[in-house]
């Protein structure tokens, strides 16, 4: 899962903190409380990604972050054509893959269980 690796980086790490335009666009999505949300979506997108390469906490982590997806392709880019989205939309559907089926034998998720 080393897209998430990625994904934590290029996406998560430049939200942190919320800058005053992303809190602001999260604001205009009709969002209360849009501090909160901006924290919410950049800890999800760089603290889920980073969990979800480990592959700690995968299923939580994808459903965080697959909400925040949901979010970016349904909300943020619901004007956009679908090339716009279309990454969202992946990285959605990952998410669901991973809450279904969770990270996998070499997980860091399967040591803890010792299954």
């Amino acid at each position: 899962m080393s897209e998430y690796l990625f994904f934590a980086f290029a996406h998560g790490l430049g939200k942190l903190p919320p800058s005053e335009q992303f809190i602001e666009g999260v604001g205009t999505m009709g969002f209360p409380l849009p501090i909160v949300f901006a924290w919410s979506a950049a800890l999800s997108e760089f603290v889920g990604g980073l969990f979800i390469a480990m592959g700690l906490f995968t299923r939580m982590s994808s459903g965080l972050l697959g909400f925040t997806m949901a979010i970016a392709m349904f909300v943020a880019h619901a004007a956009d054509p679908f090339q716009r989205k279309e990454l969202a939309f992946i990285y959605l559907a990952i998410c669901l893959f991973l809450i279904c089926h969770g990270a996998g034998k070499f997980s860091l998720d399967r040591v803890l269980r010792k299954t």
